[in-house]
This record gives C-alpha cells, structure tokens and sequence, in this order.
C-alpha cells in the first residue's frame, strides 16, 4: 500500500512539473513574441530613415546635376555666379542682423541681470547690518553680565568668615543665574553669527526673462537695424535681387549676358564695401527706432512683435539729422530673415 502511495505521489509531483515548465515555455513564447514585434518596428523605422535619406541624397544629386549643367553652360555661368554672390549677401546681411540682434539681446539682459545683482547685494546688506546690531546689544549685554558677576565674586571674596557662610548659598544663586544669562546670551551671538555667515553664502539669483517693454524695444531696433542694411543699397533693385536669391534656387533667375553680370558682381562689391565700412551709427539707430516705436502696435498686451503695416515706413535719415520717408516693409517681406531673428 505503501509503494502505491509512493507511485502516485510521484506522478502527481511529475504532473506538477510539466505543468509549470509548460507555464514557463508559455511566458518565455510571450516574451520572446514581444521582443519580435519590438524588433520587427525598430526594423521598420531603420527602413523609413534610409529611404528618407536616400530621398535626400537623390535631391542634392539632381541639384549637382543641374549645377553641372548651368556651369557648362557659357549663357548661364556667369549668373551661376551672381545668384550665388547675391545669396552670400543676402546670407551677410542676415548674420550681421541676427548678431546685431543677439548682442542687444544679452546686453539688455546682463543689464537687468545687474540691476537684480544690486537689489539682492542691498538686501543682503541690509539684513546682515541688522544682524550686526543685535550682535552688538548681545556683546554689550554680556559685558555687563560679566562685569556684574565679577563684581559678585569680589563681593564674596571680601566677605567675612561667617557672613561668608551665611551669604555663600544666595550669592551662588545670584552667581550661576548671572553665568546662565552669559551663556544664553553667547548661544543667542552664535545663531547670529551664523545667520550672517547664511547671508554671506547666498546663491546669487538666476538671469530672469525679458520683460515685455524690453521685448518691445529690442525688437524695434532690430528693425531699425534691419533698415539700416536695406539703406546699404543704392539700388533697390539689386536689393529686391539679394532677397529673391536666398528664396529661389540656381537657374530660376536670368540676370543676363556676361557683362550684365559683371556689372552686378561690380555692384555687389560695392555694397560689401559698404557695408564693412558703415560705422558709428548708433545714435542714428537710436532715432530711427524711437520713430518706429510712435507707430508701432501689438495684437495684444502680452505681443512683443508689432504688426508689420505699422512699421513699414523706412526713416533714411542723413548725416544733418534730416529724415526721409518712403514705403518699405521690412518686417512684412521678411528681409534678412528678420522673422526668426526677432526677440520672442
């Protein structure tokens, strides 16, 4: 009876074996199904950025192509290169402007960084000077503590034999009463020491964001900026030429024969020179903005970008202070790419 006991119990442990490595083949499956499809979508996505960039690549092929064949071309050579000087002006005149327009930007910002830094300094000055005078009562207020218990010992020390033993117990009293106070008072010195050295040890606060005011008027001189390059070019048309290569690609445009060509690189130079020339105009940027900012408006009180129609009125002011008006939307056409250049 005993042995079938044993025979049976052994099938069953047998049973529950099998069960749970069936269990365990059964969630490994699962797993490995989950790492599958983890895989298989890793796979899909590879294939997706291959044909994107094979995309790219066919695109940057048929450009050079086309390039190749302009350049072979004796008719279009010549504006091959004038497009590409025409857009290295246009890209110029962008990083200038969009320098111009980071500097302010730190500028205004190292400004009111200062002015926070001068706040925080007399805050902390302040609080500290106050701490020093508790100091100082404390440190006055435990001299004369001392000063007392001294005079209290002397006092004992003076008396006699038995006046000595009946005073002794109420002259110790006044004596370890007078040594708490001292001690109290130099616990108290302590914890204001401290809380100057927590002054002292201050982070200094971080840079905070522009305000709106400041968004304003940086924006406003970046367009006023903007409109001091605009003024570079004598020709407008060859303005309109600068802006139109940075927005078309090579071989759109005709520019003409070969000397008509070089008459605009001529003219290209020129405003190259110009420009590497202009200087000390700050005072001029300073009016034309302030004229700006007499017409500009905003959407909306929290807007730090006017609306373009409001400032399209281009201010050519002389070397005599004399203005002269004329239409030019800088802002609207986006010359220079002002758009992303603008203070936000």
């Amino acid at each position: 009876m005993s042995s079938l006991t044993a025979i049976f119990r052994n099938l069953q442990d047998k049973s529950q074996d099998d069960s749970e490595k069936l269990l365990d083949l059964y969630w490994n499956r699962v797993d490995l199904k989950k790492e599958f499809d983890g895989m298989r979508k890793e796979q899909f996505k590879l294939e997706d950025k291959i044909k994107q960039h094979e995309g790219i690549a066919a695109r940057v092929q048929q450009k050079l192509d086309h390039l190749e064949e302009l350049l072979a071309d004796p008719d279009w050579s010549h504006n091959v290169i004038v497009f590409y000087r025409l857009r290295g002006l246009a890209l110029r005149f962008q990083q200038k402007l969009a320098k111009f327009a980071e500097e302010l930007k730190q500028q205004r910002e190292q400004k009111q960084h200062n002015r926070l830094l001068v706040s925080w300094n007399e805050d902390r000055t302040r609080e500290a000077r106050v701490l020093e005078s508790q100091i100082t009562e404390k440190r006055v207020i435990i001299q004369q503590f001392e000063d007392q218990l001294q005079a209290e010992r002397r006092r004992l020390t003076a008396m006699s034999g038995f006046l000595k033993i009946f005073r002794r117990r109420s002259i110790n009293a006044v004596l370890n009463n007078l040594s708490d106070q001292i001690d109290a008072a130099q616990e108290d010195e302590e914890s204001l020491l401290s809380g100057i050295e927590e002054i002292q040890n201050r982070t200094p606060p971080d840079t905070e964001g522009l305000d709106v005011p400041t968004k304003r008027s940086i924006n406003l001189m970046v367009i006023a900026f903007a409109q001091q390059l605009y003024l570079t070019f004598e020709d407008d048309e060859l303005a309109a030429m600068a802006k139109e290569s940075s927005e078309k690609s090579v071989g759109a445009i005709n520019y003409g024969m070969r000397n008509e060509c070089e008459q605009l690189l001529g003219k290209i130079q020129n405003v190259i020179e110009m420009m590497e020339q202009a200087s000390d105009f700050a005072e001029t940027l300073q009016r034309r903005s302030k004229l700006l900012g007499e017409k500009a408006q905003f959407r909306n009180d929290t807007d730090v970008v006017p609306t373009s129609a409001t400032v399209a009125t281009l201010y050519d002011i002389n070397v005599n202070g004399l203005i002269k008006e004329s239409d030019a939307n800088i802002l609207g056409e986006n010359w220079w790419g002002i758009s992303k250049i603008m203070c936000r």
